[in-house]
């Protein structure tokens, strides 16, 4: 099963490759220093977004929530520090805030056994109804001048490398870490590979799938605050948007298999390479936004379809609160 997963992350590299080098030979202004930039601006923060569902994926979960995750927190942040609460109080109440999404979304999946499909898109809609019944003054928060001191996150560039790009590769390494070197991430393997094994083997189950549903919900807020950064401003109908299905076909495209327990961060990475220069090249084309939507739900259900297959389940490893 390593081998196959192996095997199927080159495959997506290669595909990547091709891709890119077809865009930038016969796509004219694919590969101009300003759509670079600009691709590379949206890879890293889908990448990050990636890198929280992937967590929460290999624990044998899903969490649809992320989208309202990056936008609400992140504009309450700014909002509060455009109303000079301080930069420290504005970033507690927004990491405040994620966390206590991730533990709605934990003690859902968790101890009310919800089914997470069900558990955090319930979640997401209920975050961005909130958003827009009125909590923030415009559907478009500009970046307070508050906030310079973290700008950083998503402006300017060390010898040419944007700045959010290496918070994408800091977020890369942080995750990587936790999970293949920490007790809590190897516990987040072993859940997703077999969750009644797990549970015998006495390992918290419900503690470690609310843990995982944290990590993803301040991963977004991060993401949020490097995507506002980069573009000056949080537009918080982002949510209503179809990028969720992005940051999930980042996950199944580069390798991390549905049924949980495989995959890791060189997945993402992968996916999320394939996938932004995919959706760059179609936004060049000029492709509609709705042929864009067709391609993106071809190659998605492509994606399911062949992760049921390398990854499939069983009875044994099955439970309630599986996707």
């Amino acid at each position: 099963m390593r081998r196959v997963a192996f095997d199927q992350q080159i495959i997506v590299a290669l595909l990547f490759a091709v891709i890119f080098f077809a865009f930038a030979i016969f796509l004219p202004g694919f590969f101009t220093l300003g759509n670079q930039l600009t691709l590379i601006r949206s890879v890293a923060v889908l990448g990050i977004l990636g890198l929280g569902m992937a967590v929460v994926v290999i624990g044998r979960g899903i969490d649809l929530s992320m989208i309202a995750s990056l936008a609400v927190p992140a504009a309450i942040v700014m909002t509060l520090a455009s109303k000079d609460y301080g930069v420290a109080l504005a970033l507690a109440c927004g990491l405040l805030i994620s966390v206590m999404i991730g533990v709605l979304n934990g003690v859902l999946v968790a101890y009310a056994e919800i089914p997470p499909l069900f558990a955090t898109l319930a979640v997401g809609i209920g975050i961005a109804g909130i958003g827009q019944s009125g909590l923030f003054e415009y559907d478009i928060i500009p970046w307070p001048p508050q906030l310079d001191i973290v700008a950083w996150l998503g402006r300017g560039s060390v010898v040419g490398i944007p700045y959010s790009i290496l918070a994408f590769i800091a977020a890369t390494i942080c995750v990587g870490i936790f999970l293949r070197r920490t007790r809590l991430g190897l516990f987040i393997y072993a859940i997703g590979d077999n969750p009644g094994a797990a549970r015998i083997a006495g390992i918290p189950v419900r503690p470690i799938v609310m843990l995982q549903y944290i990590i993803a919900a301040v991963i977004s807020l991060f993401a949020g605050l490097v995507l506002a950064a980069s573009s000056h401003n949080m537009d918080t109908r982002i949510f209503n948007l179809t990028w969720i299905y992005d940051v999930i076909l980042v996950v199944v495209l580069g390798g991390i298999g549905l049924s949980g327990g495989r995959g890791g961060v060189l997945n993402v990475i992968v996916g999320t390479l394939l996938i932004g220069t995919i959706v760059n090249g179609m936004t060049i084309l000029n492709v509609s936004f709705e042929m864009q939507n067709f391609v993106r739900g071809m190659v998605l259900l492509a994606a399911l379809s062949l992760d049921s297959f390398i990854n499939p389940r069983n009875e044994e490893t099955a439970q309630q609160g599986d996707i």
